[in-house]
């Protein structure tokens, strides 16, 4: 049987990624040699390396306009400390929005730096929306908020104009939907949301901010340093990167960011429909705060939980449980996630209406 695979991380990847990836750990470029043992210096990967740190910028429409990408080890969660590492000043401060549990996992890094100002934050209402009119202040290093909110199912529908450096986690949405990515400073997120398997981060930084703290940086954990190596300081993560290349390619076949965005708002709206029309169902994120990759919802009775949890597994959908957080069922909708998948989960929701 077909899986509908809603796994809020690692993620459904595109079915050419994995025929792609299974052959190239057998046999990469017709080397003899598989992906998995080839070295990171040779021609080979080198070009890998490349074109992929290229197809990002040609892709976020950053070419020529001072950015840098590298790949990365360690995860989202290694760039909470990376970057007021890297951008705030000794005896600086830095703003941070608080929209989630990411989001307050960086604030807490952010401390042990320097003053860490909260400009806003939905603590106290579970992260049910985004703050609005908060502002920040002239005089911090950076600005850092999360585009989207993995648990709680938010995101940020627009961001603050600000005078500060502008940094985002984009971890959970990053090649989902059109923005300015140029408004951004610092771009971060790990691979395994949306871009390819767990064991590779994605930055992309603007050159121009780097330098400025007046720290010490321990090398590996310094932007400069990678930047000037071209995220091959150290060996990178050789297959996380070959996969995401390959994710990048079918991504610029498929018609780039404008094209995924369409597609992923038609299935957002397939099945938010549902949710609101469905009266055994609810939302648990506010309607103009709810995440197109993330959908949060609850069963307004859970007398039949018993009932639907068997109905979606005997369907093939997996990886719909949602986070304890916030409890119910949470549908992960990547850029790979076909919307003939979200069908089956939507006609699961009102097979359910009708047996009740």
């Amino acid at each position: 049987m077909k899986k509908h695979n809603y796994s809020a991380g690692p993620c459904i990847l595109p079915q050419e990624v994995f025929e792609k990836s299974a052959q190239a750990i057998l046999d990469f470029n017709n080397s003899g040699l598989s992906i998995l043992e080839i070295s990171h210096r040779s021609k080979d990967f080198v070009a890998v390396m490349d074109e992929a740190r290229a197809l990002v910028l040609e892709l976020l429409n950053l070419e020529g306009k001072g950015y840098e990408v590298l790949f990365l080890g360690g995860g989202a969660s290694m760039q909470f400390l990376m970057v007021p590492y890297n951008l705030m000043k000794v005896d600086g401060k830095a703003a941070y929005l608080d929209t989630g549990t990411w989001a307050s996992g960086a604030i807490k890094e952010a401390k042990l730096f320097g003053e860490t100002v909260v400009v806003a934050s939905t603590k106290s209402e579970n992260y049910n929306h985004i703050p609005k009119d908060y502002s920040v202040p002239a005089d911090a290093n950076y600005f850092h908020c999360t585009s989207n909110n993995t648990i709680f199912g938010t995101q940020m529908k627009s961001f603050p104009e600000v005078n500060v450096p502008l940094v985002c986690d984009m971890s959970s949405d990053i090649f989902s939907r059109v923005l300015d990515f140029s408004k951004f400073d610092l771009i971060y997120a790990g691979a395994q949301k949306n871009m390819g398997p767990a064991g590779a981060t994605l930055v992309v930084v603007k050159t121009e901010i780097l330098g400025k703290t007046g720290r010490m940086i321990p090398s590996m954990l310094d932007y400069q340093q990678h930047v000037s190596k071209e995220s091959m300081y150290n060996t990178p993560p050789v297959f996380p990167v070959y996969a995401s290349l390959l994710t990048l390619q079918w991504l610029k076949k498929l018609g780039g960011i404008a094209a995924i965005e369409k597609i992923n708002e038609a299935k957002a709206n397939l099945l938010y429909n549902e949710i609101d029309r469905n009266p055994l169902f609810k939302g648990t994120a506010a309607k103009e705060d709810r995440s197109n990759m993330n959908v949060t919802f609850l069963l307004n009775d859970e007398a039949h939980q018993e009932k639907f949890d068997s109905m979606w597994k005997a369907a093939g959908i997996s990886g719909l449980a949602g986070h304890r957080s916030v409890g119910g069922y949470r549908a992960s909708m990547y850029n790979a996630l076909p919307i003939e998948s979200v069908q089956i989960l939507v006609d699961v929701m009102k097979e359910l209406e009708n047996k009740i």
